[in-house]
């Protein structure tokens, strides 16, 4: 699973580093203690509404924004949920309600300097902190989902929605979710699960909105994370409390 993880480049930073046409004009501080719920960068591709599943003769735009770290799905009647939907699985992701429609045309990256894993003993939790030693930057596959609550929700039945009173309509939220594989590499000695980490090669295929997504096209994900997951670097690291790069320096190497 990834419950914590540090970004500290800006979006023009990884506007370069992911080759994006565009970044949204949204700043976001570096962060090395980053929890479900906060904005994140994500990186995902675009194509205009109506030329969507034309099969790959519609213009593409990479763009680096930035997204609710926990995804809600459009069908959702508020933003927050009792079930934590910042991981999906990528085994059930394709059939689950909340993320297959996500997985058909809204696939994203989430970019990371690396990411936290506690490893259990007993009651003693022991965190560490995982890297990819070879790239410096984790591209993790993630799902995206715009949501907006419902016109005229909470409103008494019968009375008209705030919208039709001249009120402004709510605002769309774009929210997100990493997905999980079972662990592999170093870091399985901490935790049976991982994020998919995709390699630059397949970037293309796992963004592009022409193609539409199923469980082959996950599980090629998952494959294509093993030689990333293979080269992880994985450190312990004192108790997470605040934020700052003092988080990430190493104890006592695994």
């Amino acid at each position: 699973m990834c419950g914590r993880y540090a970004n500290t480049k800006s979006g023009e930073e990884l506007g370069r580093y992911f080759e994006a046409d565009e970044v949204d004009q949204v700043r976001l501080p570096p962060s090395w203690n980053i929890a479900p719920t906060q904005q994140v960068h994500v990186v995902v591709d675009t194509v205009p509404r109506d030329l969507a599943g034309s099969g790959g003769s519609a213009p593409v735009t990479r763009r680096v924004t930035t997204a609710r770290w926990s995804l809600v799905p459009r069908f959702a009647k508020e933003l927050t949920s009792k079930y934590p939907t910042f991981n999906a699985r990528s085994e059930t992701a394709a059939e689950k309600p909340t993320f297959r429609s996500a997985v058909v045309r809204s696939r994203a990256l989430v970019p990371a300097d690396g990411y936290y894993e506690w490893l259990t003993v007993g009651k003693t939790k022991t965190p560490y902190f995982v890297t990819d030693p070879v790239e410096g930057e984790l591209a993790f596959a993630g799902l995206y989902s715009w949501w907006r609550a419902a016109a005229g929700a909470g409103a008494v039945a019968g009375a008209g929605s705030s919208e039709s009173e001249g009120a402004e309509p709510e605002p769309w939220v774009l929210t997100a979710t990493i997905l999980t594989r079972a662990a592999a590499g170093p870091a399985a000695r901490i935790h049976d699960r991982i994020p998919v980490m995709l390699p630059r090669s397949e970037w293309d295929t796992w963004l592009d909105p022409t193609i539409a997504g199923d469980h082959a096209l996950v599980q090629h994900a998952v494959a294509a994370s093993q030689p990333v997951i293979e080269r992880l670097a994985v450190h312990e690291v004192a108790p997470l409390r605040g934020d700052g790069p003092e988080l990430i320096a190493p104890l006592n190497p695994l």
